[in-house]
């Protein structure tokens, strides 16, 4: 009999030892060519000084790490403080059994937890499943950017590309 909790993803807070596992699921959102335009894999201290210590999240599932969110700030001015953008990486091999969505609610609730009261995304239209999860995760469409950056590396090298910018605006958080 399967043990029906193993494979049920369960959230928790990133630590050092998850930074191999971290940097290679990131490589792999690389490699799609739809989930970033960085091309390439950072050293984990260059990844933590880009996202904010908290919160900082993965997701286990069968026993190793599936996925991990986290935030970056957007701007050092102190009236955007609580303005964050979401980062959400999923194992390519665990796509599809819930774990994007888990990450997603973890981090909008520790995001609400540390004054967070704005979480944005940017994604690009042909990834579906992320402009799926951010949408149903209270995300709305606030516009496009057309041919906001170019491409890099990959098949799309050289290529334009659009960006589909996101927000999240907390009914908890920056209501005072």
């Amino acid at each position: 009999m399967t043990d029906l909790f193993a494979q049920v993803p369960m959230t928790r807070p990133m630590n050092a030892q998850d930074a191999e596992t971290v940097l290679a699921i990131y490589g792999e959102g690389i490699g799609t060519g739809h989930a970033t335009f960085a091309d390439a894999v950072p050293a984990f201290e260059d990844w933590c000084a880009a996202h904010l210590s908290a919160p900082r999240i993965a997701a286990d599932l069968d026993g190793a790490v599936a996925g991990w969110a986290a935030l970056a700030g957007i701007s050092g001015r102190p009236v955007y403080a609580g303005v964050a953008e979401v980062s959400v990486y999923v194992r390519a091999a665990a796509k599809g059994r819930g774990v994007g969505d888990a990450l997603m609610k973890s981090l909008i609730a520790q995001s609400e937890a540390v004054g967070i009261w704005t979480l944005q995304a940017g994604i690009f239209p042909e990834n579906t499943a992320s402009l799926g999860l951010h949408q149903k995760n209270g995300f709305r469409i606030v516009g496009m950017r057309e041919k906001i950056g170019k491409m890099l590396y990959g098949p799309l090298r050289g290529q334009w590309r659009d960006v589909i910018l996101l927000e999240r605006r907390s009914p908890v958080a920056g209501q005072d």
